[in-house]
């Protein structure tokens, strides 16, 4: 049964070089697609679907060596199912946006959860990739570089590309083990006093693993040893988070209250700061996560005007604003790059993809 498996899958791959080709002689965009749970991120979509899900699977898995290896297609909820049998986990928590995410399209958009502070981004992860590029070629990567990228990490670049670069074929993974212990806590607080407590915390041997300060309340999760998580409850002190997983659970997913309440046609803004930042005003409700260096902003309606003024604040606080949801994507989801980064990003784009078939105007 594996020896067939491996002919489908490679038939399958097969397929799609050749659909690949075929759209880059004639120059026919391609808007590369899992599940379709995060269609609504990045810019507008254009191009002909190609879905990516008929090539999945756990390729390689070994508890010991904390390495899974999945193809594209293949849903995150069989993978987390899988790492929970041996009490192990992807640490960076991507959001399960739907039951139909895909682990192609978690690396693709490059979106993490609460844990991310503590564990690391999604590109942190990332140890190894396989691409088909515009000419249809599967190329993998992994302590390896392309001659004219050379000097890239290019499979961990490969996160957040939203698809642009090519076509993830298949993807290695580092997970973690599941905490031995973890317990929520809650503290009443404004936004100055949250910020400065857990800039102050950062700097102490505290095992925080998550933080979130909203309608001034800051709530933390503690995630470790038995010794390590009971010796911060007693210092730290507070009150103890009522159903504290189904709250972090509910941030992770997005599902969160603040996520779903607003005018439908208003604007939820991510803020990008460094941790230390002091607060941000601005109009609208704002929840804070990450230890201060991710901020949300939800509008009810949000302007050019408003949108120039959002980005010009966090870029004075040393950071970048993306429209994460937003009727209106005029004003650029993405926050504008600098002409050298720019320079980069176009080179890279002409490298793997010189026909500019791959998801053409996603991110910029």
């Amino acid at each position: 049964m594996t020896n067939n498996l491996t002919t489908d899958m490679h038939s399958i791959a097969q397929d799609f070089s050749v659909r690949i080709r075929a759209a880059t002689a004639a120059g026919q965009p391609l808007r590369l697609r899992g599940g379709g749970t995060k269609d609504w991120y990045g810019q507008s979509l254009q191009g002909e679907v190609f879905d990516t899900r008929a090539y999945a699977g756990i390729v390689a898995y070994e508890p010991t060596e904390l390495v899974i290896t999945a193809r594209c297609g293949t849903p995150l909820a069989e993978i987390e199912a899988l790492l929970a049998q041996h009490n192990q986990m992807l640490a960076f928590e991507p959001p399960r946006l739907g039951a139909e995410s895909t682990i192609g399209g978690v690396v693709a958009s490059a979106l993490s959860g609460p844990r991310r502070a503590s564990a690391g981004a999604v590109r942190d992860f990332v140890l190894g990739a396989a691409l088909m590029d515009g000419h249809g070629e599967a190329l993998r990567f992994g302590g390896q570089v392309m001659k004219n990228v050379a000097g890239y990490d290019v499979s961990r670049l490969l996160a957040g590309s939203l698809g642009t670069l090519g076509l993830i074929l298949e993807v290695s993974l580092k997970v973690l083990p599941v905490p031995v212990r973890e317990a929520s806590l809650c503290f009443e607080m404004s936004e100055i006093d949250a910020l400065r407590r857990l800039n102050e915390w950062a700097g102490q041997p505290l095992p925080i693993s998550a933080s979130c300060w909203h309608r001034d309340v800051l709530s933390l999760r503690l995630s470790g040893a038995e010794a390590a998580v009971d010796a911060a409850l007693r210092k730290l002190g507070g009150q103890a988070l009522d159903d504290g997983p189904a709250f972090w659970a509910a941030l992770r997913d997005q599902s969160h209250a603040y996520f779903s309440s607003g005018a439908s046609d208003g604007a939820l803004w991510r803020l990008s700061v460094p941790s230390a930042a002091s607060a941000i005003i601005l109009r609208g409700e704002q929840l804070i996560e990450w230890g201060g260096a991710q901020r949300w902003l939800r509008m009810d309606e949000c302007d050019a005007a408003q949108a120039a003024g959002i980005r010009g604040a966090v870029a004075a606080a040393g950071g970048h604003a993306t429209l994460f949801h937003g009727a209106d994507k005029s004003v650029g989801v993405f926050h504008p790059l600098a002409p050298a980064v720019a320079k980069i990003h176009e080179r890279l784009k002409r490298s793997f993809d010189p026909a500019g078939i791959f998801n053409p105007g996603r991110m910029y």
